[in-house]
């Protein structure tokens, strides 16, 4: 019998959907922690500074993912003046995603799963 490498069973154990999600939204620890942010403060409406204040963050990095996070569409970003404001997107079919996301979170194997995906992201935007 061939046993699955690593990769392959990671892959097959998780749920398509997350991992889409994941593919989609969470490429870095930062949007992680950023994600878990807006979920658990899914009124929040504020500046980089203040969210990177919030997440314990650099607002430079902050920044450049809360942006990244605005293009794939899970957040919004408004400007103001010379100001930029980031809220959650209030789309039903994204907080549904986000949730599930979260919850899923919760359980210590997805996270171990999901840990690789961010890492291979990581590793193959360096290469």
């Amino acid at each position: 019998m061939v046993k699955p490498n690593l990769t392959s069973r990671i892959y097959d154990d998780m749920d398509p959907q997350l991992l889409q999600f994941i593919k989609k939204y969470v490429d870095s620890f930062i949007k992680w922690d950023l994600l878990l942010f807006f979920h658990k403060n899914p009124h929040t409406i504020d500046t980089v500074d203040n969210i990177a204040r919030y997440a314990g963050r650099d607002p430079e990095i902050v920044g450049e993912e809360l942006s990244e996070l605005a293009t794939r569409g899970i957040l919004r970003e408004t400007k103001m003046g010379d100001l930029v404001i980031y809220a959650l997107n209030t789309s039903p079919k994204i907080q549904e995603q986000l949730m599930r996301f979260v919850e899923a979170s919760e359980d210590q194997q997805f996270r171990v799963r999901a840990t690789y995906h961010v890492i291979r992201d990581i590793r193959n935007r360096k290469r």
